[in-house]
């Protein structure tokens, strides 16, 4: 019996040594993942800067997606017949909306990143400014209004996709999905627009060349 006590006192301590051994396995195998996210986190985040234009090929015609979202909930689109549709022609709405025009509309962007803030920069020097620490609501676009409201927005990673979503002054949201292809050379952005007075959603890909590269080889 003594010598079955010895040999059970002896597998339990070879238990708690591998044990232990998996747990030091198991945060090691952890810190490096951890690692290797981040690294990678910044390295598209990296990426992500710059100045961008936009490739109407690839790009989704706003206009037309704002008449399927129109027609999806149950509005009226207006019968042209032999007249052509004005360029931009759903855009300009109330102040309060003008966030949706920018991201949908305008054919420039300009990303900075300065710990912890992404920068966008859209047309007529109209900005975004947005953390990706967690923090809920932290941005403004363009500053205060006057109208007792502002647009806010907010960022995380998903992988390598940076996913943004926005509360407009009208009460709406945005889901917007930046996503880098082409070695870093192409942005392409997959959005959902629902401005508080639309019944039905927008959905939207804007895809975006980096500025000065001539990457369009589709």
């Amino acid at each position: 019996m003594k010598k079955v006590s010895n040999q059970l006192k002896l597998f339990g301590k070879a238990a708690k040594s591998f044990l232990a051994l998996l747990i030091v396995l198991s945060v090691s195998l952890a810190g490096t993942q951890h690692s290797q996210s981040q690294g990678a986190e910044a390295e598209n985040r990296q990426l992500l800067l710059g100045d961008w234009l936009i490739n109407d090929e690839l790009s989704d015609n706003s206009d037309d997606q704002v008449e399927a979202a129109i027609k999806a909930g149950g509005g009226k689109v207006a019968r042209r017949f032999f007249r052509k549709r004005p360029e931009d022609f759903y855009r300009g709405g109330p102040p309060e909306q003008e966030l949706y025009d920018r991201i949908s509309y305008d054919d420039v962007l300009h990303i900075e990143f300065a710990e912890p803030e992404f920068t966008f920069t859209y047309a007529d020097n109209y900005q975004r400014i947005f953390h990706t620490d967690g923090r809920r609501r932290s941005t403004t676009a363009n500053s205060f209004y006057t109208e007792g409201g502002e647009d806010f927005s907010f960022g995380n990673w998903d992988a390598a996709a940076l996913v943004v979503e926005a509360r407009p002054r009208d009460g709406g949201f945005t889901l917007e999905t930046y996503t880098l292809e082409e070695g870093g050379n192409r942005l392409r952005v997959e959005m959902t627009i629902e401005p508080e007075s639309f019944r039905g959603a927008i959905s939207l890909t804007r895809v975006y060349d980096r500025a000065g590269i001539n990457s369009r080889n589709d």
